[in-house]
């Protein structure tokens, strides 16, 4: 649950846990992030108005590549931010104030709704700028944008691919699915070096100079790795996750 006021926040936990959940509850949206990294939840409970990044660029954001069921909590009861909101990717919306019977109920049924739906796991193919990334095959190539015989627009990849040590690989992996973040070097450790991963280990500022360099040499139309200072990367190009 992502709420800045703590006391809805207990209230909706307490009453929650009481009927069988786990629930964690995340003041704003780099508080969800981290916790979005550790363990993928069975449904988000997102507020609209929060502090820094808001419930409905959270929405769309998360919605561009996960399906998670998302249940909008708001105070605003117009219409058009209702629509707004699932629009936006929502899966439901409830306006406070609410009844937690009612709560309940909608949860559930998100729930039941997103067990009944086909098991289609989600792609692990992504796109980007030239290039195609895929986890599955650890392959990262370019691609080509337009028509080919028997096949529709869109990208194409060729056949070369281009060499990655595994570490530059792995890196560039948590970048294509968290773009247009702000990752800092721990959690990139961690998600690369895994539990052998080091605190004071400065690795990653030369894996992200040598990917750097080989994004350059393949024909990158930009250097998409911004340096954040005081807080680490930022990959800033549109991923686009294929089918």
């Amino acid at each position: 649950m992502v709420e800045d006021d703590s006391e809805i926040g207990r209230l909706v936990g307490d009453f929650l846990r009481r009927e069988g959940f786990e629930l964690t509850l995340a003041p704003d949206a780099k508080a969800m992030d981290e916790a979005l990294a550790r363990a993928r939840p069975d449904l988000l409970i997102l507020d609209l108005m929060l502090p820094g990044e808001d419930g409905l660029s959270i929405c769309r954001r998360l919605r561009a590549d996960d399906s998670l069921p998302i249940l909008m909590l708001t105070a605003k009861s117009d219409e058009i931010d209702r629509v707004v909101g699932l629009e936006m990717g929502a899966d439901d919306y409830l306006t406070k104030p609410f009844g937690p019977r009612e709560l309940l109920a909608r949860v559930r049924a998100l729930l039941r709704r997103a067990q009944a739906a086909p098991n289609r796991p989600a792609s692990r193919r992504f796109a980007f700028d030239r290039f195609v990334l895929d986890l599955d095959a650890r392959g990262f190539e370019p691609a080509e944008r337009g028509h080919e015989p028997g096949h529709g627009p869109g990208l194409e990849p060729r056949l070369e691919p281009i060499a990655l040590t595994s570490a530059e690989f792995d890196l560039l992996a948590c970048f294509a699915q968290h773009p247009r973040r702000v990752l800092t070097r721990d959690q990139l450790l961690d998600w690369t070096h895994g539990r052998n991963a080091d605190p004071y280990d400065r690795s990653i500022d030369m894996l992200v100079s040598r990917l750097r360099k080989k994004l350059d040499a393949a024909g990158a139309s930009a250097d998409f790795i911004a340096t954040v200072r005081n807080g680490g990367y930022l990959f800033k190009a549109e991923v686009r996750r294929l089918s």
